[in-house]
């Protein structure tokens, strides 16, 4: 079988079409290669391709068909010329900074960042002497002002999680690329098919397809995608070493809800932009945060930068006295659904509702959630497909309780 040509197509049609060759079988959807092992022709044969000498499957740390058309699929989707999988979308942040990052330099991050993000970056990696510094991720000056000769990469995550606060990634890219450094950009909440930063200048693509490439909760994955020096040189030999690549099963699950992402993306973010404008007027609101708003603070960017979408994510805030009412008040409205789903997962066809404060976000000091502006009240929800009456209602009953 030939190699797919993908020359001159949609993202719509790259995402249900670019894969590896079909087998001598030619099955219609792709093959589930569930093998740790490949076995070679001859002994001249295997020694070649262990030594990277000529393409072809050995091992599945190393390389599966599989995790292949899931990267492919999923580079083209960004239009970038590689992609790597890995277990998690942690673990793709990990892979990046490992292979991208020494003792003794430096990386400059958001500070409204994922939580567990924060965590790695500032807290494990220092352990090795990489330092870091968080700024503000709408203020461009700071991240400039952010930038030591040390530095090596910034890292931007938009929108944010939770707040879907957005940062310009062209104006990001400028100044990496003036500062001789990498610019990374985590496009979970976005996807390719609301956001391609790599067009946008941004060196690297982290994303959790855990998420919304996924779409319905069922596997754990990650990717980096970008430049093929990047990608080949850099990243893929440390991940044959360090065996963080995602298994074959769970690239078959993602490399399918690739399938449907578009479609998704639209649906849900119709609903969510239903959902954030009732919730925005709702007296028991105090803020809605929600990049499809007027009111955002970035909402022309987001009009720009994400294809004139707001994504699926809606935040809010409900007030109290204090950070322990605000708390309570707001475990009220969770706990008064009936039809969103208490976990702290994202992306789902069906909607979930968390509080960042005491889940994604728990881990950080009260320094860091309120540099990130998590208090207490707020709470999260990624909106998924059903009918926006049975989600009004569902949020009613505890929002319509609050005094």
């Amino acid at each position: 079988m030939t190699a797919f040509d993908s020359t001159g197509l949609h993202p719509d049609t790259l995402a249900v079409r670019q894969a590896v060759p079909r087998s001598q079988y030619g099955e219609h959807s792709e093959a589930l290669y569930l093998s740790s092992s490949f076995v070679q022709p001859d002994a001249e044969t295997a020694a070649r391709r262990f030594a990277g000498e000529e393409a072809g499957y050995t091992y599945t740390r190393t390389a599966n068909p599989t995790v292949t058309s899931f990267e492919q699929r999923l580079a083209a989707m960004e239009g970038t010329e590689a992609a790597i999988a890995t277990a998690s979308g942690m673990s793709a942040i990990l892979l990046m900074c490992l292979a991208l990052l020494k003792a003794g330099d430096h990386v400059v991050c958001s500070q409204s960042m994922f939580g567990s993000t924060m965590k790695l970056i500032a807290g494990e990696f220092s352990r090795f002497g990489v330092q870091s510094s968080f700024v503000p991720q709408t203020n461009v000056a700071a991240w400039r002002a952010a930038i030591r000769p040390e530095t090596r990469l910034l890292f931007a995550e938009t929108p944010t999680n939770p707040l879907t606060e957005l940062c310009d990634i062209r104006a990001l890219a400028d100044l990496a690329h003036e500062a001789g450094v990498l610019l990374a950009v985590d496009n979970c909440f976005a996807s390719p098919a609301l956001q391609k930063p790599a067009a946008l200048g941004a060196d690297l693509v982290i994303h959790s397809g855990t998420k919304f490439l996924d779409g319905q909760g069922r596997v754990m994955a990650g990717a980096v995608c970008g430049p093929r020096a990047l990608i080949e040189d850099k990243l893929a030999p440390l991940i044959r070493t360090a065996g963080m690549n995602l298994s074959p099963f769970n690239a078959w699950v993602v490399l399918k809800g690739l399938e449907t992402l578009s479609i998704r993306m639209q649906a849900q973010g119709a609903n969510a932009l239903a959902l954030a404008q009732w919730l925005e007027a709702h007296p028991s609101v105090q803020r809605t945060f929600y990049p499809g708003l007027a009111s955002h603070p970035q909402h022309e960017l987001a009009m720009r930068q994400q294809s004139g979408q707001g994504g699926a994510v809606v935040s809010f805030v409900v007030g109290g006295k204090d950070a322990v009412a605000a708390r309570a008040r707001a475990f009220q409205v969770i706990d008064s659904t009936r039809i969103c789903s208490i976990t702290a997962n994202l992306g789902d066809t069906k909607t979930t509702i968390t509080h960042p404060a005491s889940t994604s976000h728990g881990r950080l000091t009260d320094a860091q959630r309120d540099a990130a502006g998590i208090g207490q009240g707020l709470i999260r929800l990624a909106v998924g497909l059903e009918h926006i009456d049975d989600l009004k209602a569902d949020l009613a009953r505890g929002l319509d309780m609050l005094k």
